[in-house]
């Protein structure tokens, strides 16, 4: 496969692997360096891509198995989870401020979730991936998907209402 039809296949999937990585490792230096990584294990495995159906979920899983494996091996330890939002140059410092504070408690109520329920927050309600494509790369069945999905958001919800109802009676 020469270089510039594995791009075409790669630079449509670059940015989801990363904010997949970011998501896990919860650091943008660790997500560039994991995206960079899975990049270098597709191209090294190139020639396999005619026999995947959905080279996008083979990616995406690959990014997801990498991350773990970097989790696991405790050298992403110092990292810590800081969801940017998108700023506009048009809006109040104070409107600003309170968007990070919420993205920043949203993040942090995201990180505290299990694992599992993590990986198909994001794939699901970030990444905007159907349910097929989250079976395929998590190799569960759409069932305990939407279970842990449901769970998750529910998690999300109660600690979000708790946060914005706390002092008022």
């Amino acid at each position: 496969m020469q270089e510039r039809i594995f791009l075409s296949h790669i630079n449509p999937v670059k940015d989801k692997i990363y904010r997949l990585a970011l998501r896990l490792l919860t650091s943008r230096d660790a997500a560039e360096d994991a995206t960079q990584e899975v990049i270098l294990k597709l191209w090294s495995r190139k020639d396999k891509f005619k026999y995947y159906a959905n080279i996008e979920a083979f990616a995406m899983t690959i990014t997801k198995n990498y991350c773990l494996d970097q989790l696991k091996l405790k050298q992403n330890n110092n990292l810590r989870i800081i969801h940017q939002s998108y700023e506009s140059k048009q809006t109040p410092l104070q409107t600003e401020i309170e968007v990070n504070d919420e993205m920043q408690w949203l993040g942090r109520i995201v990180d505290r979730l299990p694992e599992q329920q993590k990986m198909i927050f994001q794939l699901r309600d970030i990444e905007q991936y159907d349910y097929d494509e989250i079976a395929e790369i998590m190799n569960m069945n759409q069932t305990a998907i939407r279970v842990a999905l449901s769970r998750a958001r529910k998690a999300i919800r109660e600690k979000l209402v708790k946060k914005h109802n706390y002092g008022i009676k």
